[in-house]
């Protein structure tokens, strides 16, 4: 695969039906800022280009004297995909060392932005119903630990919000 071009970067090439062009984009507090430099108005394909990379400069200077919002943690509390019906819990399998598979509920949570942890409960060691629970208790108290005593009253609050709109 090449390598991307830096000079570039946020320069995006467009050949599709009727337009030829170069698109120019930048990104700031969620919110996209984009202009197009087609060839034809521009008096050709370099010409376009180097209108672009002007303009790109131009724009990331404009973008960096905006104040960037703080931006919020994002918490997950249902996804379709789930099969235990608790969010971080899944039943898995581990390889170990010497090739055994092992059976195990796994627990993920993420204490701060940008860490992940994780743990896991036997089911040859505790059984399935005792590995599940011991996997559903510390997921809620890692979740409890993370966001607050009433992390699940909350969540509980929004889910009927939610099914009464």
């Amino acid at each position: 695969m090449a390598k991307k071009d830096r000079k570039n970067k946020g320069i995006s090439r467009i050949d599709s039906g009727s337009t030829h062009g170069w698109f120019v984009r930048g990104y700031k507090n969620g919110k996209t800022y984009s202009k197009l430099f087609s060839d034809l108005k521009c008096g050709g394909k370099r010409k376009a280009l180097a209108l672009a990379k002007d303009h790109r400069d131009d724009l990331h200077k404009r973008l960096d004297k905006i104040a960037a919002k703080p931006r919020g943690r994002r918490i997950v509390y249902r996804d379709s995909r789930n099969t235990t019906g608790v969010l971080g819990v899944c039943r898995t399998a581990k390889r170990s060392a010497n090739g055994n598979v092992n059976e195990c509920y796994s627990v993920s949570w993420r204490p701060e932005p940008g860490l992940q942890k994780c743990t896991s409960f036997s089911i040859n060691k505790y059984g399935e119903k005792k590995a599940y629970q011991l996997a559903v208790n510390h997921r809620k108290k890692m979740m409890k630990e993370t966001f607050g005593q009433n992390f699940y009253r909350k969540i509980a609050s929004r889910q009927n919000a939610e099914a009464n709109s």
